[in-house]
């Protein structure tokens, strides 16, 4: 039974001020048929000790598959040393800690991760984090049309863009009057197609690098396209694949505007759809547009090095109509486990990552082509991602992997009907090359 504070007199009051006798007849709308009478599974109260025994005993048959789905959220490596020191008691149970004078530590955590990011992405300017890689976006297309209004409020967001993301940018951009294009792709190849766009009241591009087929974007062509139209570019990238790609700011002949995406594969475990971390990068020019927190150093009247935050132009600190965002707080903590995963990996550490995971995926795509009617979708370059044409019925395969515990991946039939008979399969420097043998000679036995 959960705790509940109040007495049976003072159950009876309440009850008496709204007219009922009794809490049966409160929820007598409810019909008997969906009522309970106990729980079938669920104990008694039971001491700690007994609680984790039982815990124990129904999690022992609980298998660990092997993971081939990504779709924006990735099973990397995370050193122990990460979450070991996030979740000591100064970074772990701070509530808004931003204090200047009592924060120097999480301020300059902030201070790292942005400077990180900024690298990452080769643009001058990263802002403390937002909700998530998608909300994240939403926040850019808004920025991008605050800064480049004048051209018209129309936003090209491709279809190879994750589902997700689209989704989340329309709910978000619905009301504000601009209107959001979707650029189909090349059925061959699985670039975002944009030939015949009327550029006319365009604002901005959306690139995603790789897009959701894991498939990598002609970047430059793309970003000078945009950018001969008077449109900005907006990259969303996996930050892991930065360490071997091209960063957005040095897309085409002048660079992506503004960079965003999702920090969850830097150090951030898959924990059931969340909490996860967006991050934010852009080009100086356009710094007083960033949504969120920006933490600065500077120094004290002695000279002394300290950190404070700046440049927050939300609605909490200046007037409704100047602010540039809405979000009233920053993923603090993941950021700080973000900032530590790169830290200790380094550029040569998160460069064997994305390296390993990519071959891993040549490994698992090569063994799979070679079967009886498998093959790749789309002939376009791909970084760990990939989608496969298989025969059969996809849903009885998933289950059938499943069942030699295997994550197959992620059909696509939902978000793309034109490629109901195709599979989105994923792998990262966990899904070695004896993984992928599993899951080719599982594959084989089942279609």
């Amino acid at each position: 039974m959960p705790f509940i504070p109040h007495t049976a007199q003072e159950v009876t009051d309440m009850l008496r001020a709204i007219g009922v006798p009794d809490i049966e007849t409160l929820f007598d709308e409810i019909p008997p048929a969906l009522r309970l009478t106990d729980l079938p599974g669920i104990p008694e109260g039971l001491a700690e000790w007994e609680v984790g025994a039982l815990l124990a005993e129904r999690t022992a048959g609980d298998s660990n598959p092997t993971c081939f789905l990504g779709a924006g959220a990735y099973q990397h490596h995370i050193p122990a040393a990460v979450w070991q020191l996030v979740s000591r008691g100064e970074f772990y149970s701070a509530y808004t800690p931003y204090q200047a004078e009592a924060s120097q530590g999480t301020l300059q955590v902030l201070y790292e991760f942005q400077s990180m990011i900024a690298g990452l992405c080769a643009l001058d300017v990263a802002n403390a984090s937002l909700y998530d890689g998608a909300s994240a976006l939403a926040e850019a297309v808004l920025m991008a049309v605050r800064a480049n209004g004048t051209t018209g409020r129309r936003v090209l967001l491709p279809r190879a863009l994750h589902p997700a993301y689209r989704a989340t940018v329309r709910s978000i951009v619905a009301l504000q009057g601009i209107e959001v294009l979707e650029p189909g792709f090349d059925p061959a190849t699985g670039h975002t197609d944009i030939d015949g766009i009327d550029w006319q009241g365009v604002t901005s591009l959306v690139i995603p690098q790789p897009n959701f087929f894991g498939v990598l974007e002609d970047v430059d062509l793309l970003t000078d396209a945009a950018h001969q139209a008077g449109a900005l570019v907006i990259g969303v990238v996996n930050p892991l694949a930065l360490a071997i790609l091209k960063p957005p700011g040095e897309w085409g002949t002048k660079g992506a505007d503004i960079a965003c995406g999702e920090g969850q594969p830097l150090g951030i475990p898959l924990a059931g759809g969340g909490p996860y971390l967006g991050f934010m990068a852009c080009r100086e020019g356009l710094m007083r547009q960033l949504p969120g927190r920006i933490a600065g150093r500077t120094v004290d009247r002695a000279g002394k090095t300290g950190f404070t935050l700046t440049l927050q132009a939300r609605e909490q600190h200046i007037r409704r109509a100047r602010a540039t965002s809405n979000i009233c707080t920053n993923q603090g903590l993941l950021a700080t486990a973000a900032t530590l995963y790169l830290s200790l990996m380094g550029p040569a550490g998160l460069s064997t990552v994305a390296r390993q995971s990519h071959a891993h995926l040549r490994h698992l795509t090569d063994g799979l082509c070679a079967l009886p009617g498998v093959s790749a979708a789309f002939s376009g370059p791909r970084f760990n991602e990939a989608v496969l044409r298989l025969p059969g019925d996809l849903p009885q395969l998933l289950d059938g992997l499943l069942a030699r515990h295997i994550l197959g991946g992620l059909p696509l039939a939902e978000h793309y009907p034109e490629l109901a008979d195709c599979l989105l399969l994923c792998t990262t420097e966990l899904t070695p090359a004896s993984a992928c043998d599993r899951y080719v000679a599982a594959t084989a036995d089942l279609i």
